[in-house]
């Protein structure tokens, strides 16, 4: 089956990871306010602008000025290609692959399926990222007995680097396991399971933070709640050093289980009042308050489906979230889509202080993905949008 008849088929790296909302304390009453101010206008067209069937919006946009100050954004899917332009207002995609995935059998080698899901650079050079790597062990006969996507996928936060400014990306050998369950993706296969979506990296001082979604597990000894995992390090440069909050420290870490020994497995302490992975986290300049967007689908607290936005002061208690754009998304059921979906919010100011867009001020651009389907199936028919928005945070 060819690329594109693939990614008909499989729905997506955010698709169906819904949890719980842990029961994270919650400020009242909201930090800001945001609204939209302007219609989408289009980025990115899959059936216009691609180099090949793999070229689809695919995740949320992350974006870096290199070395000249032009900017390259990433979110497209598995075989990983950068958007590059002088702004955020005129970016085209670059036909060259960053970083492929090898989709290879061996779940130990970490390249299956991986997506650039994060990317953090001090001088525009030198790159890190995180990345979200699938091993779809429905693809590889004999690695799965239930043979579907969902109830074989496993799923792990890697590490790559880049040197030329993200023109090229490689990865460790042994590849760096960044956030790992603490045992093989044979084990409690039924279900998706592991570490999912990081956020982009943001920095506050000497530290930098990402948060990533886990399905959670039961283990001797280790109890991991479904949620999201706030993450910190000193240096992203040395994917070795991220640590996750615990609730009195950030302590916790998630080695690579087909290497690494681990008689009593970490926990982390679940933060926020997210059904899912968030979309982006940036910080309002002047404020300091971040501001983080994600998607859901109607039920479980949420009146409808769409965009919804949340805010907080110390990234692990956050205000209760509120509507940002009403519409179905990747959550909710394709067959009865009488419109496309929309995935993947995220939140860039074209004006961001920072080199890695990770600051906002009173405006940005909601970018997001949306998604055409056919009957019951979500296509790689799917453009890469953006919309304005205004924000108010409150003194």
């Amino acid at each position: 089956m060819g690329l594109a008849s693939r990614l008909g088929s499989v729905i997506g790296l955010s698709a169906l990871i819904l949890m719980p909302p842990p029961a994270a304390a919650v400020s009242e009453p909201p930090l800001s306010a945001l609204t939209l101010v302007g219609p989408p206008t289009l980025v990115f067209k899959a059936g216009r602008d691609a180099c090949d069937g793999a070229d689809v919006p695919d995740a949320p946009a992350r974006a870096f000025r290199d070395v000249s100050g032009a900017v390259a954004l990433y979110g497209m899917h598995y075989r990983n290609r950068a958007l590059r332009g002088p702004d955020l207002g005129h970016l085209k995609l670059d036909c060259t692959v960053v970083l492929d995935s090898g989709e290879k059998p061996d779940p130990a080698s970490y390249d299956d399926r991986s997506w650039i899901t994060a990317t953090w650079t001090e001088d525009g050079a030198r790159v890190a990222a995180l990345l979200h790597h699938e091993y779809q062990a429905n693809e590889h006969p004999g690695r799965c007995k239930a043979g579907t996507y969902m109830a074989c996928w496993y799923n792990t936060i890697t590490a790559a680097a880049s040197t030329d400014g993200g023109r090229s990306f490689t990865r460790q050998n042994p590849p760096v396991v960044v956030a790992g369950a603490p045992f093989r993706q044979e084990v409690d296969q039924g279900h998706h399971r592991g570490f999912f979506n990081p956020s982009n990296i943001v920095a506050v001082g000497r530290w930098r933070y990402f948060l990533a979604s886990t399905t959670g597990w039961t283990r001797p000894g280790s109890d991991q709640e479904a949620g999201l995992c706030l993450f910190r390090s000193d240096d992203p440069a040395d994917p070795t050093r991220w640590r996750a909050w615990t609730g009195t420290g950030f302590t916790a870490a998630f080695p690579d289980p087909y290497r690494a020994a681990r008689p009593n497995p970490a926990t982390c302490r679940p933060v926020g009042p997210f059904p899912g992975p968030i979309g982006a986290v940036v910080r309002h300049r002047g404020s300091g308050v971040w501001i983080a967007v994600f998607m859901a689908k109607a039920g479980e607290g949420f009146a409808q489906s769409g965009f919804y936005w949340t805010t907080s002061r110390d990234l692990i208690t956050w205000d209760s979230p509120r509507l940002l754009l009403a519409s179905a998304t990747l959550y909710d059921d394709p067959c009865t889509a009488t419109a496309p979906l929309i995935a993947y919010p995220s939140l860039l100011d074209p004006d961001a202080q920072g080199r890695n867009f990770d600051d906002v001020g009173d405006r940005a651009l909601l970018t997001y993905a949306s998604l055409r389907t056919e009957g019951c199936t979500i296509t790689s028919d799917r453009d890469l949008l953006r919309r304005p928005v205004a924000i108010r945070v409150w003194p």
